[in-house]
């Protein structure tokens, strides 16, 4: 039963260590600076990228595409185009796109 528990323990910390580490990532790779998790800032919250893309079956490679090569002229969330972002290797943005799309 110890072990079992320990496990559950051990589990739950990785997890929510996994999460943090995505924002984490997110912060080092200058996404804060243009978005938040809960509020529009220059661009849309995560949580509302989340919400958009929670049915979309093919988010994952169009959003990691868009935080590669950035939207281009196409403006899909106001007045302002994402940006490439060449310090995102094409891992980490799957590891950020993942993560936005769990935000709640």
């Amino acid at each position: 039963m110890k072990l079992l528990t320990s496990s559950l323990v051990v589990a739950a910390c990785l997890l929510s260590g996994n999460a943090m580490a995505n924002k984490d990532l997110a912060t080092k790779k200058m996404c804060m600076s243009c978005h938040a998790v809960d509020k529009k800032v220059v661009g849309p919250a995560f949580k509302d990228v989340a919400a958009k893309y929670a049915k979309d079956k093919k988010a994952l490679p169009t959003l990691v595409d868009r935080v590669m090569k950035g939207t281009g002229s196409k403006m899909n969330w106001g007045t302002m185009p994402m940006p490439a972002n060449p310090q995102v290797s094409k891992a980490e943005a799957e590891q950020l796109v993942k993560w936005v799309l769990t935000v709640k």
